[in-house]
């Protein structure tokens, strides 16, 4: 996965392209994803489903009749914005309502969300439903904290069948809920993938070892094992997966052995038939099961099995017809080529003209975002192996993206205001980035880009307000709070103490650079604390020792805008006439 691609940056895009070439009878490309390219019937419900790429099939192989509408593709192991969310939800839009369904992670859920509450806005009845079928990943007492693995097939699959089959938006909702409380999986990890142009796979498994209770993003497992020949490794699986079974279950099952990326078939079918037997031997009978790469992690060496316990509704429709490019199921009937056309729903542009102040405002945020934009580059691969110490190791990847983006948007909006540079620079770094901090950072530039406003003088109270609304935005959208190991426990020290700074009548500049200390020292205090939030919790002990990536890069950040304004005021110093003093 090293290997074949022009640029890094491009590469989930690019083959995202190259699939649709490939598979123009079944989808076609717009901007966020792909969409069936057959008809689907009017007042059908439309399962938009999706996620960072990287796991093919899943999610853009899983479109078409019997399976889902659409799908939303973000980057690397990394969540679609809210914008393509929406842009796929509504070119996949029936007119029966959409159904959103995805992997339990917070980047996911957070830009879902946005787009539900959009959809939902406009009259698009949208409902959600997350995948969370990794036992590893929570306790049965915390199953919807748990991660979406490759439960995300038998979710997506029955989902798909009920909408295929006629059922309206509550029915499909159901059946949804159903399979996915009815599903558990646990998976393993014999080494790690390698991200397109990096150098090293995100973490190694010791030779001789096994990891258990990895994820699909590049996360290593919550323990090591040494490992285990074929037969102990299926009575493992088996016997954890038959510990957790739902209260209801019945002696029906689909069994899915999912290879995530480099384990061989022959390896997969070996397994599977000494699971079989397993369970067989536990009194279960097994329904038209599945064996192969399903939901996978690149090039990772690894697998998992799922279990879904069936009852004759669930058995109806987990074995209805299906016709994707990487799954299908008996025979559909063919469908027309879809001939609706997308419609440009882009919103009217801001033409309010900017005050003085605001504009010179505006371009004091351009140079503050290329700024940022030179620090999460110097820092990219630092960021990375940080997030790969508990994570999926694309923080560095991600920031850069997002940062990339908005640095770009801003500059293109120089000469207006600081609310429309700020506004189209978070909006450009929710889209690029996506994943976690895509939306939070996204959605904070822009918090404090509306409370700037365009105004006709700004003061220091401005300042405490954009820097209340920065902080707002994030606390709010990612629920997060103080000692959950987040970009928080930098965030809100950084707020408390240039507010305070500020109400002691220091200058912005003296208060934002008191602020970025402590938020730097409270960033490498997070190396104390166990992550309570985010893909790194159920690699509490890993991540112990360590200080957290979003704190590190909110607290660098900070470090670099107040050296910035520093050397401005510096500058305007000195090229001010003698008795005159710089402007604030």
């Amino acid at each position: 996965m090293t290997r074949i691609f022009d640029d890094a940056a491009d590469f989930a895009d690019d083959a995202l392209d190259g699939f649709v070439a490939a598979n123009r009878g079944y989808v076609a490309r717009v901007d966020g994803g792909v969409v069936r390219s057959t008809e689907i019937p009017a007042g059908q419900v439309a399962l938009v489903v999706g996620g960072g790429s990287g796991h093919y099939p899943a999610f853009a192989g899983l479109v078409g009749p019997g399976l889902a509408a659409g799908s939303a593709c973000g980057n690397m192991f990394a969540s679609p914005a809210a914008g393509q969310v929406y842009r796929v939800a509504k070119a996949a839009n029936a007119g029966g309502g959409v159904l959103l369904s995805y992997g339990n992670y917070a980047g996911d859920v957070l830009h879902f969300g946005q787009a539900q509450l959009r959809l939902n806005a406009e009259g698009i009845e949208t409902r959600t439903v997350t995948v969370t079928d990794d036992i590893a990943s929570a306790p049965i007492e915390q199953l919807d904290k748990r991660r979406g693995i490759a439960g995300d097939l038998t979710v997506f699959k029955i989902a798909g069948a009920a909408a295929e089959a006629g059922l309206d938006l509550d029915g499909v909702e159901r059946l949804a809920i159903k399979t996915n409380y009815r599903t558990r999986s646990l998976g393993v990890a014999f080494d790690g993938c390698t991200l397109p142009g990096a150098k090293d796979p995100l973490f190694h498994v010791p030779a001789g070892q096994m990891s258990l209770g990895l994820g699909i993003h590049g996360e290593p497992g919550i323990s090591e094992h040494p490992m285990p020949t074929a037969s102990e490794l299926a009575e493992l699986l088996v016997s954890k997966l038959l510990a957790d079974k739902p209260e209801d279950a019945g002696d029906r099952v689909v069994a899915i052995v999912n290879g995530l990326g480099t384990v061989k078939y022959d390896e997969l079918f070996l397994l599977f038939g000494k699971i079989e037997k397993l369970l067989a031997a536990a009194g279960l009978t097994v329904v038209e099961p599945e064996c192969g790469e399903l939901v996978t992690s690149l090039d990772m060496s690894g697998l998992s099995l799922t279990l879904l316990w069936l009852d004759e509704e669930l058995e109806q429709y987990w074995s209805a017809p299906a016709d994707t490019p990487a799954f299908r199921r008996g025979s559909m009937a063919p469908r027309a080529a879809r001939t609706t056309a997308l419609t440009d729903d882009a919103e009217a542009s801001d033409v309010e003209q900017p005050t003085r102040a605001a504009a010179e405002l505006g371009e004091q945020a351009v140079a503050i975002l290329a700024q940022v934009r030179d620090v999460v580059v110097e820092h990219e691969e630092e960021l990375g192996k940080l997030d790969a110490i508990a994570g999926d190791g694309d923080h560095g990847i991600g920031m850069r993206r997002g940062v990339d983006a908005a640095a770009a948007a801003g500059e293109a909006a120089g000469g207006s205001s600081v609310a429309r540079v700020l506004a189209s620079a978070g909006e450009a770094w929710s889209e690029r980035a996506g994943g976690t901090s895509g939306a939070l950072w996204g959605s904070a530039v822009i918090a404090a880009g509306q409370a700037l406003g365009n105004r006709e003088s700004y003061s220091a109270q401005d300042a405490a307000a954009a820097v209340q609304a920065f902080a707002g935005a994030i606390t709010e959208l990612g629920k997060a709070e103080p000692g959950d190991k987040t970009m928080v426990d930098a965030l809100l020290p950084f707020r408390d103490a240039f507010l305070a700074e500020l109400d002691g009548g220091a200058p912005v500049d003296r208060a934002l650079a008191v602020a970025a200390a402590a938020a730097e020292s409270a960033a490498a205090r997070t190396a104390e604390l166990r992550p309570l939030k985010g893909r790194a919790r159920p690699l509490a002990e890993k991540s112990l020792g360590h200080p957290d990536p979003g704190a590190v890069s909110f607290g660098l950040i900070t470090a670099r805008i107040s050296q910035f304004i520093d050397s401005q005021l510096a500058a305007a110093t000195t090229a001010a006439p003698a008795g005159n003093g710089a402007s604030e």
